[in-house]
């Protein structure tokens, strides 16, 4: 009885029971009822039809036999003294002194003595009646159970097999297994269930593959600062290079740098789930004109407001103009804050240089991704512009790279204004 499906088909059945006997219990009580206005009503249609008790026998066993005749059963009509005035067929058996209402002589022969109102009795064979009758509704209502407990079995044992399926599924994630998947079949809710379990492995497995790679990519990217310098540091040992304290200043902020964006790339996958919880009322216009003039860029804008959190929605336009300075080629960095609907802001920031193939426009976006042709002394470890996305993301937007017209690459983040303009 541990099992859910016998504790499912047991209270099937024990409901199926209940209702069972409480049907017989209330046709019973009702069918006497009934059947004693009904005996009542038939003995006075008798009455109408056969002749009085003051008729001679003759004319009464005249109807007797003309009566029996057309039902095709014995009859037998007793005065009420219990003397025989009449038969058709054989005799049956008189009431008795002891009866005074009507009812069955004998159940099994199925021999019914029906009292008529002038006193006297008529008894009578009836076919296939008797104590048959409540006990074919008591088998008609046995087999309805059973036919119903037969049917119930497999739809409950089907349903309780798809949960079983279910908590293997979630058995093997809790193990490890992050590839588990359940089959969903049909579309109800244990459907449902199935379905957004597979939504949750299918993320959680994509989280944390995403961790291992960020992981992987993090300790190799962490080994070129570092092993530059521990040389730094060997030659100031040595004396051989008069630089190399220079050298090992910007090593460090290197190095503080990636630690930073790898912290700061961690911290927004963990707090996915709390998106708003740290967000204020934005002018996003003049923050964006404070970064664009912090790097000479120059700017169109409209005035904007949105709701993020202050710190990272400065990183985002931080890292898209370091990535357009950075691979512009020296070329001129524009910029352009424009509304497209009553609800988006669009930032938009375009460089002239090299551009990025179509194949990579959406790889670029990819923790520690380089471009095809980016040397590591370019600058950045790849983390920048995921950062871009996962922080847009977190705003409800959207970050996309595309070509720019006549040379260069735009980047453009879509955000949600803030509800309060109009």
């Amino acid at each position: 009885m541990n099992r859910l499906y016998l504790r499912i088909y047991v209270a099937v059945l024990s409901v199926l029971a209940l209702v069972t006997v409480l049907a017989w219990i209330v046709w019973h009580s009702t069918e006497d009822a009934d059947r004693a206005a009904a005996v009542e009503t038939l003995a006075e249609m008798v009455a109408e039809v056969f002749p009085p008790a003051t008729a001679s026998r003759e004319t009464q066993e005249a109807a007797l036999k003309h009566w029996g005749g057309r039902m095709h059963t014995e009859l037998s009509l007793y005065g009420d003294g219990g003397e025989l005035i009449a038969s058709v067929g054989d005799v049956l058996p008189p009431p008795g002194a002891a009866r005074t209402e009507s009812g069955w002589i004998h159940e099994r022969l199925s021999i019914f003595a029906l009292k008529l109102p002038d006193g006297r009795w008529l008894v009578t064979h009836v076919p296939n009646a008797g104590p048959r009758g409540p006990l074919r509704i008591a088998g008609v209502l046995a087999l309805i159970a059973v036919a119903v407990a037969i049917g119930a079995y497999p739809v409950v044992r089907r349903l309780t097999r798809r949960l079983e399926h279910l908590q293997s599924s979630v058995e093997a994630l809790g193990a490890g297994e992050l590839s588990a998947r359940v089959r969903v079949e049909g579309s109800d809710e244990v459907a449902h269930l199935g379905d957004s379990f597979n939504r949750a492995a299918e993320r959680i497995e994509a989280l944390m593959a995403a961790r291992k790679a960020l992981l992987a990519n993090a300790s190799h990217e962490l080994r070129s600062p570092l092993a530059r310098i521990r040389m730094a540091v060997e030659l100031m040992e040595s004396g051989d290079r008069t630089d190399a304290s220079q050298e090992l200043r910007k090593n460090i902020v290197e190095l503080d740098q990636l630690i930073d964006e790898i912290l700061l790339a961690s911290r927004l996958e963990a707090g996915a789930a709390e998106n708003g919880a740290s967000f204020e009322s934005l002018d996003f216009t003049a923050l964006v004109a404070e970064e664009c003039a912090r790097v000479g860029a120059g700017l169109s804008s409209h005035a904007a407001e949105i709701m993020g959190d202050p710190r990272l929605i400065r990183r985002l336009v931080r890292n898209l103009l370091e990535n357009a300075h950075r691979h512009g080629g020296g070329s001129p960095i524009d910029v352009a804050l424009t509304l497209p609907d009553a609800r988006h802001v669009e930032l938009a920031v375009c460089d002239r240089g090299g551009g990025v193939p179509e194949a990579e426009r959406e790889r670029i976006f990819e923790p520690f991704f380089r471009a095809r042709g980016t040397r590591e002394g370019d600058g950045g470890v790849g983390l920048g512009l995921s950062l871009v996305r996962a922080i847009a993301r977190k705003h409800g937007g959207e970050a996309r790279c595309a070509a720019r017209f006549g040379g260069g690459t735009s980047f453009t983040v879509f955000l949600k204004r803030s509800p309060s303009l109009p």
